[in-house]
């Protein structure tokens, strides 16, 4: 059987990590480096593998049922190799060092059982609930497997050039920067949308790190009919877009 199929074949490699192609990712597991990965995200695997749904403690349980924030995990063991993917985003390996990393738990693929996390507040300067409100902070030392919806931009902050990003199109941040969240709007109104121009929520960073932003947001466009209320509309809340798109779909 001849087809230009065979050609995409396995990437040999000494990394625990690789990403096989921009949608694929490889790890290679010796049997005492467990991973952990989204729950479902498996699609093929190589020797001796068992998959276990991953243990939350009352403090992660209660941080998901308040925030919406949080990873519903699997733990990976075993030895050989576990391909892992979902809906087709692309994959990017990240170490995280001493300085940690603030990201949004729906675009985490995969990480180091030793990494720790926990669910953090973005400060809002009008305390109001919504789109990049609450995050999850990994700290220690391993490596993180993240996804974008298309091809990501990754922007260097620093005190001298502090940088403002859409919330509903942030990634992932260094956890050393300080954050603010803000609404710049001239409406008469602070809940209204920036005007008619479909802007909304923002990110303000500042200090010395990175901003890691993906060409797509996870809500929809401003008239599509998702979820039903007030709530919707602004993308809150259970029936508001960013609830109803948990897996960033839209692209």
């Amino acid at each position: 059987m001849q087809s230009p199929l065979f050609s995409h074949t396995e990437q040999q490699s000494q990394e625990r990590y690789t990403v096989q192609n921009p949608q694929l990712l490889r790890v290679a597991l010796t049997g005492h480096d467990d991973v952990l990965a989204r729950k479902g995200a498996m699609v093929a695997y190589q020797g001796m593998m068992d998959f276990d749904g991953e243990y939350q403690n009352p403090n992660q349980r209660r941080a998901r049922a308040q925030t919406g924030e949080g990873l519903d995990l699997m733990r990976c063991s075993g030895q050989g190799t576990v391909y892992f993917a979902n809906l087709a985003q692309y994959i990017h390996v990240v170490d995280v060092d001493q300085d940690g990393l603030t990201v949004d738990s729906a675009y985490v693929l995969a990480l180091d059982s030793a990494l720790h996390t926990e669910v953090i507040a973005v400060d809002s300067q009008y305390g109001i609930s919504g789109s990049g409100k609450y995050q999850l902070n990994i700290s220690g030392r391993g490596k993180v497997a993240l996804m974008t919806s298309g091809q990501p931009l990754m922007l260097q902050v620093t005190p001298e050039k502090y940088v403002n990003v859409d919330a509903d199109a942030i990634v992932a941040w260094s956890s050393s920067l300080r954050v603010q969240m803000q609404a710049q709007t001239h409406a008469s109104s602070i809940r209204r949308r920036r005007g008619s121009t479909g802007e909304g929520w923002e990110l303000n960073f500042l200090g010395q790190g990175f901003a890691l932003v993906q060409p797509s947001e996870v809500m929809p466009p401003q008239h599509a009919q998702i979820g039903q209320g007030v709530a919707a509309q602004f993308g809150v809340g259970q029936h508001g877009a960013h609830g109803q798109n948990r897996n960033n779909a839209w692209s």
